[in-house]
């Protein structure tokens, strides 16, 4: 959702925001995580008292999820239940209350196992306090416009439900960064698949290739002609295509796939270009990097000259 701050209050859409509550175990921070990876923006353990000054200013530019905690101090079941009514008659909002239910003893095992002392009660058996959260939340839970059981989900099961229920349009995809990078200069951070480009021919020792990088179509024709290029370029395809959907399906948000060669200029490159161009055509969100490139370039330097390797010519 994107909104015009100069348009009139009546011409923009109203502004999503979703209250998240329920029961300590239940899953809240499940489901808060789930609603920022979709794209609100995602506050946690909001004091009540502070909504007021929160929303005013500019209009939000995005959705909002608000996590509330029954363990704030300024906490109470009418006050929560108030805020979402008072919001609801306000113009340019369209607020959600969403509650996380969980049966008593599916709590009490989850506490078990966990070792954890119940915040209600912290000092006696947490069976006592998730009662007497679940009777505090009572009237939060008969307001709720949303609610989701949680006492048989899995955390995956959990944000599957929250992006059927919650993504905005076109949100929800697993987001695809495809990157460049200098084996010389180390490996990515965060990188989930990384892919060694070192064993494929390397332009580095055409004297009119080496300035250029895996951009340049006349690069990547030269790569090609490795009678080991089509294999892998392939093979890599095809593994994408088979793991991207099970990873979304995961409830990953985000996958980084690095390709890697001695200088980070050439077949790195390369196969970035290749991957991300087959990606986007098949529908997935990706944006791609080229470290050392970008690197080189912001610094205004040309290509620094590789170490002595092989030639694969």
């Amino acid at each position: 959702m994107t909104t015009d701050p100069d348009a009139p209050p009546q011409d923009r859409a109203a502004a999503r925001v979703v209250f998240v509550t329920g029961p300590s175990g239940a899953g809240r921070t499940t489901a808060i995580n789930a609603l920022e990876d979709l794209g609100f923006e995602a506050i946690d353990n909001m004091p009540l008292g502070l909504l007021p000054r929160l929303l005013e200013g500019p209009p939000l530019d995005r959705p909002m999820a608000l996590g509330i905690d029954a363990r704030n101090r300024d906490y109470s079941a009418a006050g929560l239940v108030g805020a979402y009514e008072r919001l609801a008659t306000t113009p340019g909002y369209a607020p959600e209350l969403l509650f996380l239910d969980c049966a008593a003893d599916v709590l009490q095992r989850r506490y078990s196992e966990t070792r954890r002392r119940h915040p209600i009660a912290p000092d006696a058996d947490p069976a006592q306090g998730i009662a007497q959260e679940l009777s505090l939340l009572g009237p939060v839970r008969a307001s709720a416009t949303v609610l989701i059981d949680t006492s048989t989900l899995t955390p995956h099961n959990l944000r599957a439900e929250m992006t059927r229920l919650f993504a905005p349009e076109g949100a929800g995809r697993l987001a695809i960064t495809v990157m460049s990078f200098s084996y010389r200069r180390g490996l990515p951070t965060g990188a989930d698949l990384v892919f060694d480009c070192r064993f494929l021919r390397n332009p580095h020792w055409d004297a009119e290739l080496r300035p250029e990088d895996g951009r340049a179509s006349v690069v990547q024709a030269y790569i090609a002609e490795d009678p080991r290029f089509a294999a892998f370029r392939d093979q890599v395809i095809q593994m994408a295509d088979l793991l991207l959907p099970a990873f979304q399906s995961e409830g990953k948000s985000h996958l980084t796939i690095a390709f890697g060669c001695t200088g980070g200029q050439h077949r790195s490159v390369a196969m970035t270009e290749i991957l991300s161009a087959h990606l986007a055509e098949a529908g997935w969100p990706v944006s791609k990097r080229h470290r050392e490139v970008e690197q080189r370039r912001a610094a205004g330097t040309g290509a620094e000259p590789e170490k002595p390797e092989a030639n694969t010519r």
